[in-house]
């Protein structure tokens, strides 16, 4: 063990001028990579909690001197966000429950060599992977569907989506079929090998695809701007475009918020960013350990 040790601290210290520069230029460029990608966050995070006062007198202080929660009280009163916040949690929890749900009762049927007809379906789902009805189709069919001004209207269509059913497919199939087979064999019914084997070993590539459908529903814009009318139906997206991109305080008028006056729109802006990026931030890192063990095992068998 001791001679085995010496030949693997050897063998890191004979480490040739060439390895030692390409080690350099990989550590330099992902570590430059990480920088830009965390610099914005960290530039609306620290201006919102600066002053504006402070702001004004040094834009690019990244090390505030002075340190205010106030434009978060101000969001706390702020009744519009609170039922943007509403909104789209319902959305995200709603909408990635039936993701899942629909994307496991689907996939696991494709599994079967013996499913009749199962190439032509898996051909019809490949064929919405690269040809969609389009936006004023869709339009029309929530309509006459009686969804407009619904959040059903943003979590129907997209409740079941091609790729994801394809890559849980491959996972699923690349689960030992001895297993399952040993379940028939005590009498275990499809559901019950399902629901007690299949799902329970398909964690990795569940908690994978329930991060990616969490976050599509968390940031959902289009939909809502197409088919919500009510302002209190309205998710926090549609309201961080109209105070950040519209850069107005019109929806906080309407509400008759009395700090109106008292607090600078560019500060309640970063605030509002903050706000809104925190709680998905919250929950990705305890899916983040499944996240590549799910699409490198779901890529791998077709």
């Amino acid at each position: 063990m001791v001679t085995l040790s010496r030949k693997n601290k050897a063998k890191k210290v004979k480490q040739s001028l060439g390895d030692r520069i390409f080690s350099f230029i990989n550590y330099f460029v992902v570590g430059l990579f990480a920088f830009l990608c965390t610099m914005p966050f960290v530039y609306v995070l620290v201006y919102s909690i600066t002053p504006y006062s402070d702001y004004l007198a040094n834009p690019m202080n990244l090390l505030p001197k002075r340190i205010t929660l106030e434009y978060y009280y101000y969001l706390w009163n702020f009744p519009l966000m609170w039922s943007g916040y509403r909104s789209t949690l319902f959305i995200t929890i709603v909408g990635t429950a039936l993701n899942i749900f629909m994307l496991c009762i689907t996939a696991y049927p494709l599994t079967k060599k013996d499913l009749k007809g199962r190439n032509a379906y898996l051909t019809m789902i490949m064929i919405t992977m690269f040809f969609g009805g389009g936006m004023i189709p869709t339009y029309l069919l929530i309509r006459s569907l009686g969804l407009m001004d619904t959040y059903w209207a943003l979590i129907l269509p997209g409740a079941v989506g091609s790729y994801n059913i394809i890559m849980m497919r491959n996972f699923m199939s690349s689960l030992p079929h001895e297993l399952e087979e040993s379940a028939v064999i005590d009498g275990a019914n499809p559901i019950t090998v399902l629901t007690r084997i299949i799902l329970p070993l398909s964690k990795p590539a569940i908690a994978t695809f329930t991060l990616f459908n969490a976050v599509g529903h968390w940031n959902s814009y289009m939909g809502a701007v197409l088919y919500l009318r009510s302002r209190d139906k309205w998710p926090l997206m549609i309201i961080v475009k109209d105070m950040v991109v519209g850069g107005s305080t019109d929806m906080i008028q309407a509400t008759e918020v009395d700090f109106v006056h008292r607090v600078e729109p560019y500060t309640l802006q970063m605030a509002l960013i903050i706000a809104t990026i925190v709680p998905i931030l919250i929950v990705y890192p305890f899916l983040q350990k499944y996240f590549m063990k799910g699409m490198l095992i779901g890529s791998v068998k077709g």
